[in-house]
């Protein structure tokens, strides 16, 4: 019976979603101006972010798995905070760090605020631990013996981690790559805060929704994006389906 109405808790909101959809508009209201120039700035932005998770995630994966240093769990600590800190919270940390009138914003003369670079570095502060805590779970599964071996054969640190590490945990950075993609994609609250909604320029496909839904006469299109955003989740859920299901 529980069972039944959880089910139920996370089925109805997506029934109403598809009732409420304006089927005969929806093309339409999926190639309108505003949605595709927030589409746009999503893939550009959910990208970049993507890569730079990748680029700093998957050297702290491996720093955490396979390395014993002093205030480990503190760093761990600070890597996964994003995940359960409010967005919102996490935007105004940014803007206290790369504001326009903060010590890096007097020391390079910019300021991160309202710019798609700004948009870029929230969603990659949020996306960036899913990345580190999947690749971290995937080496940590792997066997040992491979690079025990290679430095008996004389391989170093470099060549170990270059040959033997990094392909065995593959699998894990693909599938932590799409994660933080898909969060990415999806973020709104650090990005409101910090980069603003700017059309055009740090207006993503969430908050072109959340902006849509404030005039009677678009919330048709809210809808429509809104289901175009499910259609993704679904889509990254069923590819990665594998690395919560495990096959019997």
């Amino acid at each position: 019976m529980a069972a039944g109405v959880g089910v139920l808790l996370f089925a109805i909101p997506v029934i109403a979603l598809l009732a409420d959809a304006p089927w005969s508009t929806l093309f339409t209201q999926f190639t309108a101006p505003e949605t595709l120039t927030a589409g746009r700035v999503s893939v550009i932005v959910s990208l970049a972010a993507t890569a730079l998770a990748v680029l700093l995630g998957v050297p702290m994966a491996f720093a955490l798995a396979n390395m014993d240093f002093w205030g480990k769990p503190i760093v761990r600590t600070i890597i996964t905070v994003p995940l359960v800190l409010p967005p919102v919270v996490t935007g105004v940390a940014l803007t206290s760090a790369f504001g326009r009138r903060t010590l890096f914003g007097e020391l390079t003369g910019i300021g991160l605020t309202s710019t798609m670079a700004g948009a870029v570095l929230a969603a990659a502060v949020v996306a960036t631990p899913f990345l580190v805590l999947t690749v971290e779970g995937t080496l940590r599964s792997t066997d040992p013996g491979y690079e025990q071996l290679a430095a008996t054969l004389g391989a170093g640190p470099l060549a170990r981690w270059w040959r033997i590490s990094l392909p065995l945990a593959r699998p894990g950075v693909l599938a932590g790559a799409i994660l933080a993609w898909a969060r990415a994609l999806g973020e709104f609250g650090a990005t409101i805060t910090f980069a603003g909604n700017t059309e055009g320029s740090t207006q993503t496909l969430p908050l072109e929704i959340a902006l849509a839904l404030e005039n009677p006469d678009t919330q048709d299109r809210a809808v429509a994006v809104s289901i175009l955003m499910l259609i993704v989740s679904l889509t990254v859920l069923i590819t990665l389906r594998d690395r919560w299901i495990p096959r019997r």
